[in-house]
């Protein structure tokens, strides 16, 4: 399957950012892209830097206006096209979501962001709900994906249980970077351990593993920090962890990878771990803490 990863920097400009997630989108599909993924909260900035009740006037509804705007799209390039949106639930009820969409421009499932980080600068308690819809793989045309949005990538109990459900591949639409005051080599550090996490679930599991991150710097509205410089390094590793394909930390990019979602299957042939786990020794897994 041919993959396509579109990262880019985001402005205040939705209308130019949708515009030109579009014009990649096409791009993409001219390379023989099948799927296409997003980065996370693709349609304008990162606005969970602050705390500020004006900005759930942005979030909308699913379906809404964002999911019929990349539904044409996905249907006039003919592939599956992973979004992700600030969405309006109810009267103060909101999520972070991701919306996958058929080549025929309707929505083959969506997935709700389960871990939500209270960060400096990121603080998406105040604005996003955990979600509700549990791990479960969204069945496409393309195989079963298994969305998971950024902080989620950290835990992998999610990989594991999208896994266990039947996911052919782990997706990530994610929103990371650099706060400018850190050190350099603490810099690095955050970055390796980032991509280090990822790979370990792509072993674990013996999937692909798809991230998709923005870039660029992008203002704290407070003035309290010096802002995000989101690092990119959008890449996809194989079912050994291995780099397939690794985009820049500093440059808004795109890409159309292929990949061979057989190799899970013959690496789980090698290494047996879904065999060999202990189920009967995992319970205490469910509890916060052991004493």
């Amino acid at each position: 399957m041919k993959i396509g990863l579109i990262q880019q920097h985001n402005t205040a400009n939705i209308d130019d950012n949708i515009k030109r997630l579009e014009e990649s989108v096409r791009d993409c599909t001219g390379k023989g892209a099948q799927l296409i993924v997003l980065q996370e909260l693709h349609n304008g900035l990162y606005f969970c830097q602050t705390e500020n009740t004006d900005l759930f006037s942005m979030a909308e509804p699913i379906p809404g206006s964002s999911t019929e705007r990349f539904g044409a799209l996905a249907k006039e390039c003919g592939v599956v096209i992973v979004t992700s949106l600030f969405e309006k639930r109810a009267p103060g009820l909101y999520h972070n979501t991701a919306v996958a969409l058929e080549k025929d421009g309707s929505i083959a499932g969506k997935y709700r962001k389960m871990h939500i980080p209270d960060d400096p600068a990121y603080y998406e308690k105040f604005y996003f709900t955990p979600g509700d819809l549990g791990f479960e793989p969204i069945k496409t045309s393309v195989g079963n994906l298994g969305v998971l949005i950024c902080w989620d990538q950290w835990f992998p109990e999610a990989a594991r249980l999208m896994t266990l459900k039947g996911a052919d591949l782990l997706l990530y639409p994610t929103a990371i970077g650099w706060e400018s005051s850190d050190a350099n080599d603490e810099k690095q550090r955050q970055q390796d351990a980032w991509q280090t996490v990822q790979r370990g679930h792509a072993v674990a599991n013996e999937l692909h593993v798809i991230t998709v991150n923005r870039v660029g710097h992008e203002p704290d509205p407070s003035g309290q920090t010096n802002g995000i410089q989101f690092w990119g390094h959008s890449f996809i590793c194989g079912p050994q962890g291995e780099i397939i394909s690794q985009l820049p930390d500093d440059e808004e990019k795109i890409t159309v990878t292929d990949i061979d979602l057989k190799r899970g299957e013959q690496v789980r042939r090698w290494w047996p771990f879904l065999r060999d786990r202990r189920i009967d020794a995992f319970g205490e897994l469910t509890k916060r803490f052991l004493d």
